[in-house]
Parts: structure tokens; sequence; C-alpha cells
């Protein structure tokens, strides 16, 4: 039976987590993810990572927060929608979903601080570390942990009710708090949508994603020329891919968010494959002038608009 004041600092911390607009909050206790351990392994072994060699690095540390963190105890994990109301119009080049408005991580992360700060002025002496697709963290093995949910066919984080729509964040914690359940069931079923309408067929029959060949990957991370066996396989997408989120039925429940910094730039909305494949470095710094988009530079994205135009 936890402590009664350890009760009422995970209900403090949760409340206000919520006032802060996460979407979700689960607690799960700090230790070896040893389940995940040789699926990581046999993951990077298959070159899954392709060029994302970042992900070969800290691998102890991907299993084991503590050695990222010395004193980890808690981690909070907490999801936040970034559903948008308002879609790209048809027949256009398409960018995820999520990088509609302003980068996810600067505003997450300072919610993240904020959260921080109100631990430790309402608990005390608390440390603390925040994350958010920032550090070698098993995000959603973490979030699964936790409570808030499965991990799909598609490899992200499903909730009933709420769908995949949501960004991850965790609070690294050197306290003791109660525990969430951790989710175990599953509910994909038999389902196959994820998996049949990958259009460079990332995702394997077991659920397992080829991060090499997605075209988040392909369109995001590989800075090199793009393969020409590639050709024809996007579908329009030039950065990023919703393409296994669109068709997933639990996102039939996904609602619009509320966090204005994630508007998107009004032009971009509107913009047609004629103003894509006309685009100028000087355009494509006032639509996405703190977009996470930045992150493939005018070069990678003219790169990939020129790919799928000749």
């Amino acid at each position: 039976m936890p402590l009664p004041r350890i009760v009422k600092h995970t209900q403090l911390i949760k409340e206000e987590a919520l006032r802060l607009g996460f979407s979700s909050i689960g607690i799960a206790k700090a230790g070896f993810l040893e389940k995940e351990a040789p699926k990581l392994e046999a993951w990077l072994k298959a070159g899954f990572q392709g060029e994302m060699h970042y992900l070969e690095n800290n691998f102890d540390k991907r299993l084991d927060p503590r050695l990222l963190v010395e004193g980890t105890k808690s981690i909070i994990s907490l999801s936040y929608n970034y559903y948008p109301e308002k879609h790209q119009k048809e027949n256009t080049y398409r960018i995820a979903k999520y990088a509609y408005g302003q980068d996810y991580h600067y505003i997450i992360k300072g919610k993240l601080r904020a959260l921080l700060s109100f631990i430790q002025e309402k608990i005390g002496d608390v440390s603390g570390r925040a994350f958010t697709d920032s550090a070698p963290v098993m995000e959603r093995t973490w979030a699964s942990q936790s409570g808030i949910g499965w991990q799909g066919k598609n490899g992200l984080l499903l909730q009933k009710g709420k769908g995949s729509f949501f960004f991850l964040a965790e609070l690294f914690l050197d306290i003791d708090l109660v525990y969430d359940t951790p989710f175990k069931a599953h509910h994909c079923g038999q389902c196959t949508r994820c998996i049949d309408a990958c259009p460079t067929q990332a995702i394997l029959a077991n659920g397992t994603v080829n991060g090499s060949a997605c075209i988040s990957y392909f369109t995001i991370e590989l800075k090199n020329e793009l393969p020409p066996d590639m050709k024809g396989k996007f579908d329009d997408w030039i950065f990023g891919c919703d393409i296994c989120q669109d068709v997933c039925p639990w996102n039939s429940f996904s609602l619009p968010h509320n966090e204005s910094l994630f508007t998107p730039h009004p032009d971009l909305l509107s913009m047609t494959k004629k103003d894509w494949s006309a685009l100028t470095e000087t355009t494509f710094q006032r639509v996405f002038k703190k977009s996470a988009v930045k992150r493939t530079k005018f070069s990678g994205l003219t790169r990939n608009i020129q790919f799928l135009s000749k």
C-alpha cells in the first residue's frame, strides 16, 4: 500500500499534467526492459535503422533509463494531441500532420519544464529530466508500461478512444510514485490495414517496422539521393507520411487538438502541386518558419518534390 503522501503527490502530478494540456498520463517504475533487449538487437542486426546510426548508440541506456539518468525511480509518460481540424487539400504534395504547425519539440519541452517546476514547488527536492523524441528513450515501450496504450502493428502507440495522432513525452524523476498497471492487451486483432496500405511495404506481416523502408525515413532521415526503385511509391508524400495512421480504425476517434501553436500557416493548406514545384527558399522560410519541416531543409524538401514530380 503506497504511503498517503505518495498517493497525494501522484494525484497532484496527474492533475497538473492534464491542466497543461497533455491528453494522457501514466507512470511506470524505472527498470531494465528485459523483454525489449533481444527485439532491439534483432532489429538493429537486420539493418532496419538504415542510415539512422544514432539508433545504434547507447544500447544499454535505451534499455535501462537509470543508466541514462542516474537515480531515476519513476518514469512519467505523457501524450499530447496534434490531430488537426483542417487538412491539406486533395491532390497535392503532402506533409505529415505533426509538422503542420510549430516544432513540437520546443512546445512540449516547455510544458514538461513547467510540469517539473510544479513538481519541485509542490513536493520539494525532486530531480528530473524531460524528454520528447530527443534522447535514447524507448518512448512507446514506457508509455505501454505506464498503461497509456499499446503498440500497434505500425509501431505507433495506440489509445482506445483516441487513436495515435499524438506526441509522446517523458519525465524521469528520482522519487517514488504510484505506478499504473502496464497495458498488456493489444486491440489490433486481425486488422492488417496499416500493413496492406503501406506503399513501400515497410510494415512487415509480424508487425515489425523496417525503418529503412518507411516514407518518413526517405523524405526526412535519408540525406543522400533517393533510391530509383522507390520512384512512384511515395503517394505524394514529401515530408513524413501518415498513411498507416490514416487507415487505422482507431483514428476514427481522433479529435482536433486545442494547441494554437500547432495551427498551420494559412498558405500551407491551400498549396497545390504547382505551388510546391515553384517553391522558393523565401516561401519555404516564411511558411515553415518554426516548423519541424525545417529539419529536412529547403534542399531536402525540393529534392523530395522533384523526385515525385519528374
